[in-house]
């Protein structure tokens, strides 16, 4: 009973800490997300000419994004009289969720992550394609046809793209002989970063990684001046930022599996190491 008792609490204390470190990195996720938003804003403003991103929100224009948090969630959240409520009300937590999911598999650091799976790889490419499923259900209750288009524009897009997303990973596996993300790290640290024996695979991964997160020039589903907005053209309010998150969120995601399959992850550069051998022997003979 006493053995009981201490396996559960020590279960719940566990869960506690998992908790804690999960709601600091949404915070440092969402972090992200606003100085991102910041930084493409101000890109855009500055190339046509735009006042808001660069002058307006204090200096520098920081307040700029927090001004527009504040005005999602405070805007009044409409549902088309004609839609499908509840998979009009369902699809944005379909969409968003998925992308807060596939942190779980990658590690920040070599002490850092919150599951070591020995399939980390494919967990992210499974995890985050059930978006899709959202971004179909956005689009189909919405029951508007530019939404129902840019839904299956989102669809066909994201499942094309995965194709070359995870052929360009097959010579990473075959290097390392695994599909857990800290092994591939692992072997960077003793061969040299990916990058510099996949340098074609990177190439691919890149341009494929910008098509799934449907950015530019990828930015098909969202053709405003085809499609008004795509799939998330009846929504507004929070429920439109939640898609907006979910694509942000991706991209801090999609940048971390970059990291760690082609750059080294958390380790030095490959030169580093030999800098300080060399530094170190001279200070050690002197």
């Amino acid at each position: 009973m006493v053995q009981d008792l201490l396996e559960s609490s020590a279960g719940l204390m566990n869960f506690s800490i998992f908790f804690v470190l999960a709601v600091v990195l949404l915070f440092v996720i969402l972090g992200f997300v606003t100085m991102a938003i910041l930084a493409e804003r101000k890109v855009l403003g500055f190339m046509q000419g735009r006042y808001g991103p660069s002058h307006v929100g204090g200096k520098w224009g920081l307040l700029q994004s927090v001004a527009d948090v504040v005005k999602l969630l405070v805007k009044e959240d409409l549902i088309p009289k004609a839609a499908d409520k509840p998979l009009f009300i369902i699809a944005p937590v379909i969409a968003f969720a998925p992308s807060f999911m596939v942190m779980a598999t990658i590690p920040l650091t070599d002490k850092l992550q919150f599951a070591d799976l020995n399939v980390g790889f494919l967990y992210y490419i499974a995890i985050s394609g059930l978006t899709i499923v959202g971004m179909l259900m956005a689009g189909w209750a919405s029951n508007n046809k530019y939404s129902l288009l840019g839904g299956m524009r989102a669809a066909a897009q994201m499942i094309s793209y995965e194709i070359p997303l995870v052929m360009s990973v097959i010579g990473i596996v075959l290097l390392t002989g695994s599909l857990n993300l800290n092994e591939i790290v692992a072997a960077q640290g003793d061969n040299g970063w990916f990058i510099l024996w996949q340098p074609i695979a990177f190439i691919v991964f890149f341009i494929a990684a910008t098509a799934e997160l449907n950015r530019v020039p990828f930015d098909l589903a969202e053709a405003e001046n085809e499609l008004v907005a795509g799939f998330h053209t009846e929504y507004s309010g929070f429920r439109w930022a939640m898609f907006m998150l979910a694509e942000y969120v991706y991209m801090f995601a999609m940048s971390a599996l970059i990291t760690v399959l082609f750059l080294g992850g958390w380790l030095p550069l490959p030169f580093l190491g030999s800098f300080q051998e060399l530094f170190g022997s001279r200070s050690s003979s002197a």
